[in-house]
């Protein structure tokens, strides 16, 4: 009776393991040149949402609104300067999800401030700088809500999420 070593079972495995990951490789690569279409997979849209007219929004006064859908509470800020990802003529309005993407805690805008504050776990979240987490527990920025600015109608429109939404595996749903 032959003993199979511990060595001797390892190489054997580790070399079936590669045989079989080299055999899938031009299936892999198959798949991956076929268009979403094909493999079945889908993109969901998201919704344009007019969130309120440029002349109405005050600086430093928080907007509240729901963005994609009703259970995602946000908040959009005109900051009254050229901030990053801003819209609108001056490049000053930016919006987020209002849930802490440490544990969903609603976070707070300090108008004093200017930070998102979680009064879970103290996290705080800079709106100036695409909602970056700035101290606490989160390890992630704030959702940011991507806004356009329809000139012609004076209007800000939500139009879709950078990030995930705390508490979904997608956006929409």
């Amino acid at each position: 009776m032959s003993r199979l070593s511990r060595r001797n079972f390892l190489k054997l495995t580790g070399s079936s393991a590669a045989i079989g990951t080299l055999s899938l490789s031009p299936i892999a690569k198959a798949q991956q040149d076929q268009s979403p279409a094909a493999t079945g997979s889908t993109t969901l849209p998201y919704p344009r949402d007019v969130v309120a007219r440029l002349g109405d929004v005050a600086v430093n006064q928080p907007i509240y609104f729901n963005y994609p859908d009703n259970r995602s509470p946000c908040v959009m800020i005109r900051k009254g300067r050229e901030v990053k990802g801003g819209v609108g003529p001056d490049r000053d309005v930016v919006a987020y999800s209002t849930q802490c993407t440490h544990m969903g805690c609603p976070v707070n805008y300090d108008q004093e401030a200017e930070t998102f504050k979680c009064p879970c776990h103290y996290s705080i979240f800079d709106p100036d700088n695409a909602g970056q987490m700035v101290i606490g527990h989160a390890t992630e920025s704030l959702p940011r809500i991507i806004l356009e600015y329809d000139e012609a109608e004076d209007a800000l429109l939500a139009v879709s999420v950078d990030g995930l939404i705390y508490g979904r595996q997608a956006n929409i749903i």
